[in-house]
């Protein structure tokens, strides 16, 4: 869990890496590792990024991940006004809070999810991973088409390889080396660490404009207990949020920040230094870690683009996610339980200790930063089978990847759309051989398969109508 915690500060304070990056940095690490030791690794990584993200999107201006940008909106200016440890502190203290009432309600819904998870059959995880795709397509930019076909591509590399329910090997020619298809560390690695390292190599310039980090710890904590209510109702709709697929980091802030002015009685100080636009975004940013590991773990589908990343090292350690989690596997469900509240209090104090290092460490150049990276993603490439088509297929997937950020295009759908593809065929194949065509008739199929047809029409339509005011 520390060395979790280690890497997810480090990715954390580097601003655009995010989850998915350190996540996939961690992944091919773990072959061989206890399932136990593994997984408190991954979530004390994922639980700490929440909180280490704060550094850049305050003491820069730059989000450090997707789940940071409604920070900035306050954050950034008392900074520039001298308050950078109290937004700091605050934020610090709002993201603990937000990740213990995250871990909660995770833990208090493992006895209510049980029966329902077990009441769900091979037709109905089939379609709710549809719903997945079609909610994760629409939701990810600014055109749900593109979102649409970046999932059709994600599914596209995973059929690379064998088949899951026959010997054959589909896509591969000649190729060896793509008869076991393209590793997710690789293909998470590339889609999301190559273009932001590319990003900050070509801007050339130190990650931080403040060298110091201010006084004014005590008023944060204050200001947080202050607004302990904001926090509360900040975190439930982390964790509601988090639990649909598809919305995870990117909307849940600006969802946040959003109730927070609709509630404030005085709006006149928010996008100006008000530390409210500071505590709302960060307690739901780690709440919402909490909620997305509810469909991750029981349903298998991701909430979040670093619980997809996530979802394939389970796989990886021989961890099935769904009904099994709470049954056969339910020691590695309560160890991702109290990792992440552990993780969110180590995280916390851990930023705390070290923001005052941290803000001078911001001020040398991104590019020396760069080549370390680089070699850590490379040697973790590398070891996933340990043949050359590892690195080549790291290049390619990751200049690939740049080309989809510089044109705009969704990422976190490619990748989720790879994950939950080998789900669709083994329910799908489960499900023709064990009922026919009989399952298409249940009515539990019918009502998630018209859900999943409402959330595509009504995504395309809300879209169509905010591109047109804009």
């Amino acid at each position: 869990m520390l060395l979790g915690i280690s890497v997810g500060l480090v990715v954390g304070i580097l601003p655009g890496l995010g989850g998915v990056v350190g996540m996939s940095l961690l992944l091919p690490f773990i072959y061989g590792m206890d399932p136990h030791a593994a997984t408190a690794m991954l979530i004390g990584m994922a639980a700490v990024i929440a909180t280490a993200d704060t550094f850049p999107s305050i003491l820069i201006g730059v989000p450090g991940s997707a789940g940071s940008q409604a920070t900035i909106l306050d954050g950034y200016p008392m900074a520039q006004q001298g308050k950078a440890g109290r937004a700091l502190s605050a934020a610090f203290s709002a993201s603990l809070v937000g990740g213990l009432i995250g871990a909660l309600v995770l833990f208090a819904i493992l006895p209510v999810a049980r029966p329902l998870v077990l009441a769900f059959q091979s037709p109905h995880l089939f379609m709710l991973t549809v719903l997945g795709l079609c909610v994760v397509g629409l939701l990810a930019g600014k055109y749900p088409f593109r979102g649409i076909l970046a999932t059709l591509i994600g599914i596209m590399i995973a059929m690379l390889g064998s088949a899951p329910s026959t010997v054959t090997f589909r896509f591969v020619g000649d190729s060896v080396y793509l008869m076991d298809g393209i590793p997710l560390a690789i293909l998470a690695m590339g889609l999301f660490a190559v273009p932001e390292i590319i990003d900050l190599l070509a801007d050339n310039r130190a990650v931080s404009k403040v060298k110091e980090v201010s006084s004014g710890w005590k008023d944060g904590v204050r200001d947080t207990f202050r607004n302990r209510w904001l926090v509360l109702r900040s975190a439930a709709l982390g964790v509601a949020v988090g639990a649909i697929p598809g919305l995870g980091g990117s909307v849940v802030d600006w969802l946040s920040y959003g109730q927070a002015v609709q509630s404030a009685k005085d709006k006149s100080g928010f996008g100006k230094g008000d530390v409210r636009g500071v505590i709302a975004p960060e307690s739901s940013n780690n709440a919402k870690e909490g909620g997305a590991l509810i469909p991750t773990m029981l349903f298998g589908i991701p909430g979040s683009g670093t619980t997809a990343v996530l979802l394939g090292g389970l796989i990886l350690l021989g961890i099935q996610p769904g009904p099994s989690m709470l049954t056969s596997d339910l020691s590695i469900t309560l160890t991702i339980v109290w990792t992440l509240a552990l993780a969110n209090v180590v995280g916390a104090f851990a930023c705390f200790l070290l923001s005052r290092p941290i803000a001078r460490l911001s001020t040398i150049p991104a590019a020396k930063f760069a080549p370390f990276l680089l070699i850590v993603m490379l040697v973790g490439a590398y070891q996933n089978t340990n043949q050359w088509g590892d690195l080549v297929a790291f290049i390619v997937i990751g200049l690939f990847g740049w080309l989809l950020k510089s044109y705009d295009w969704p990422r976190a759908p490619v990748l989720i759309g790879f994950v939950l593809a080998p789900s669709i065929e083994r329910y799908l194949t489960i499900s023709a051989s064990r009922y026919g065509w009989s399952w298409l008739a249940d009515p539990i199929v019918i009502v998630i398969g018209v859900l999943a047809v409402g959330v595509v029409i009504a995504g395309v339509r809300a879209k169509r109508k905010g591109l047109g005011e804009t």
